[in-house]
């Protein structure tokens, strides 16, 4: 490959046969030799030349994609990093079918949400114990083309334990963390296999899955983690195969269907008890548990290689969180009615603190959210400034904490959203507060100050309903008002 012309390449293809799968050997070594000395967009210009030459009108898929990967390249050149090659740019293109103006918004949210959620820094952060020991799941090998094969036995997942142990959130952070962890063994087995590897195989196994995996608060967290696979790594997977499926599955599928794109659709295979051999197609028996078909198992000879894959199981009730009685002195409860919100007023006085929450709802889950005024006035959600991302939160099920830092000081909103709700009001206990940073640290980042005192500012709280959408019989709805 090291040094071939442009017309070197295209007699290499069978003789420049105008056949489709002639070219591949050629893209294949165009975007997997890093020391090729000829430039993409140079071939496919020189390729196209050669064939308008030859008479053709039909240009090779190809061709036609690697176009539309200069322009797009182009337009997104002000976020792109060194690391981002055509298939980087191909895979954005191919999800929205090659529509520039979608695909470059779908890149450009994706880059935004990398740097909020710190993705970049993810595997080096910790999980909770539960979700580290329960969360069943894990990469046993690769397939005969080197990609890496995940099994996921999710028929043991145990979701009230799960969700009664752990944040919704957390449980998506783990599966972001192993989605980073999927590409990071990619990238290894592009360096090792001089080609590229790009995606992966999954293997559900839904054995022991029964109708208390279909509980609404589990399936709201399986919907928000596809939703989020599907916005980030567009054109990752490989293959999916479902196995084990039980005869109420097409129930399950009704409901993530909406979610998938049609190229995942096509991608997934759906098996019963008679899914062995199939696997064995695709991958070498060495790379495959023995309790799924393969040979492989730990040094102890247990088949389904628990050093491996999590395995999951009922959660241990010692595991569930609550909020202990005594810290529920200090908060302030509050009604919440349908169609409304609650919204707490926080006074930062000093930049760089941090407002820092608790807050547990009685039944039923409850919209959060934290925002800065841009008004010395009463506003509604959208005239101000988000700075948590407002989403709704099991925090009937689990205790919700968090806290956030906050660079300005100002006016600030936690606002609890029930507007959703036309039917139910929320009871919710909450306690907020705000933390200042100690005074040499607010020098060292050059914030202005505000006092000269290192201890945890008085807080100004005060709790009024906020009446965006609602209709004309919450707008009677009375405030609270709390010092604390």
């Amino acid at each position: 490959m090291h040094g071939y012309t442009c017309n070197d390449l295209i007699n290499r293809s069978n003789g420049g046969g105008l056949i489709e799968n002639k070219y591949a050997i050629l893209l294949d070594h165009l975007t997997s030799d890093h020391n090729t000395q000829v430039h993409t967009e140079h071939f496919c210009y020189a390729v196209t030349g050669w064939l308008i030459d030859k008479g053709e009108t039909k240009l090779p898929t190809f061709i036609f994609n690697f176009r539309h990967s200069t322009q797009f390249r182009e337009n997104v050149k002000d976020v792109l990093q060194p690391e981002h090659d055509d298939h980087y740019l191909l895979r954005w293109l191919r999800a929205r079918n090659f529509d520039l103006k979608k695909s470059e918004d779908m890149l450009r949210k994706h880059l935004i949400w990398r740097k909020e959620e710190d993705i970049d820094n993810i595997l080096r952060q910790k999980v909770p114990e539960v979700i580290q020991n329960y969360y069943p799941g894990g990469h046993c090998g690769f397939d005969k083309d080197g990609s890496p094969v995940w099994i996921d036995p999710i028929g043991n997942i145990d979701p009230k334990g799960l969700l009664r142990s752990a944040k919704k959130k957390d449980v998506i952070y783990k599966e972001i963390k192993n989605a980073e962890y999927v590409q990071e063994l990619m990238k290894l087995q592009t360096r090792k296999l001089e080609k590229k590897v790009d995606q992966i195989i999954i293997i559900y196994d839904l054995e022991n899955f029964g109708m208390k995996h279909l509980w609404k608060p589990g399936m709201d967290t399986v919907v928000k983690f596809l939703e989020m696979f599907e916005d980030n790594y567009p054109e990752a997977l490989k293959i999916a195969f479902i196995i084990n499926a039980p005869r109420f599955f097409p129930v399950v599928y009704k409901l993530i269907r909406p979610i998938l794109s049609e190229d995942t659709v096509n991608k997934i295979r759906i098996f019963g008890t008679n899914y062995k051999s199939e696997l064995l197609k695709c991958i070498d028996a060495d790379q495959l548990p023995v309790y799924w078909g393969g040979s492989l198992t730990d040094k102890d000879g247990d088949p389904k290689c628990p050093s491996k894959i999590v395995l999951g199981g009922e959660i241990p009730k010692e595991y569930y969180l609550k909020i202990a009685s005594e810290e529920m002195e200090n908060f302030t409860t509050v009604n919440v009615k349908r169609g409304s919100s609650l919204q707490v007023d926080v006074d930062v006085k000093t930049a760089g603190s941090c407002i820092r929450w608790q807050f547990t709802t009685e039944g039923y889950d409850l919209g959060f959210g934290v925002y800065k005024k841009t008004k010395d006035e009463k506003q509604h959600a959208g005239k101000m400034i988000p700075v948590v991302h407002s989403e709704r939160v099991d925090s009937h099920l689990v205790p919700e904490d968090g806290s956030v830092a906050v660079k300005e000081a100002g006016a600030y909103v936690v606002r609890f959203d029930n507007t959703y709700s036309y039917i139910r009001s929320k009871t919710i206990s909450y306690l907020i507060e705000v933390l200042e940073p100690e005074i040499e640290e607010v020098n060292a980042h050059t914030y202005d100050k505000t006092n000269d005192k290192g201890d945890k500012s008085e807080l100004c709280i005060d709790s009024t309903l906020d009446v965006d959408d609602c209709d004309s019989e919450t707008k009677e709805a009375d405030g609270q008002s709390t010092n604390m």
